[in-house]
């Protein structure tokens, strides 16, 4: 998990990296969050990270905001494939042809995502944003597609 790296429990070849102090625990926030695996679980019970599940119903924008109001700062890291993939496609969880150890798609709309990233950048100085899972499935298939059209690479 990246998370492990940023609290320092994780690969050394990438917590080594890190510039700044490490997360605690009560720094972190999940939204959004689905079943976990148990390696997962176990490692968010061991840290001492307060999580819930998010199955049925996404935490709300006041208890984002009461995790917020605790910090002049916040980061936000955006995993895309907390996305329905049957709503957005370009996540792993898309792609019938992978298997691998993911627990499935995550549940969240386009307009909760918007909600949710509207809540925290209307009410908190937001000094960092990342996003990862992304992945362009399509895309990609475009583009091996057009490599063997002339047009497109002479």
């Amino acid at each position: 998990m990246v998370l492990g790296s940023l609290m320092g429990y994780g690969d050394n070849s990438l917590s080594s990296l890190m510039k700044n102090r490490k997360f605690k625990p009560n720094e972190i926030l999940y939204i959004g969050l689905q079943e976990l695996h148990k390696y997962q679980e176990k490692f968010l019970k061991d840290m001492n990270v307060d999580y819930k599940v998010q199955n049925k119903e996404f935490i709300s924008n006041e208890e984002i905001k009461n995790f917020m109001c605790h910090f002049d700062h916040i980061l936000v890291h955006l995993d895309i494939d907390v996305l329905d993939a049957n709503l957005f496609h370009s996540t792993y969880f898309a792609n019938k042809e992978l298997v691998g150890d993911g627990n499935g798609s995550g549940k969240m709309t386009m307009e909760k995502l918007s909600d949710i990233l509207k809540c925290i950048t209307n009410n908190a100085d937001v000094v960092g944003f990342t996003i990862a899972e992304y992945l362009p499935f399509d895309e990609h298939k475009l583009h091996n597609m057009f490599a063997d059209i002339k047009l497109f690479h002479d």
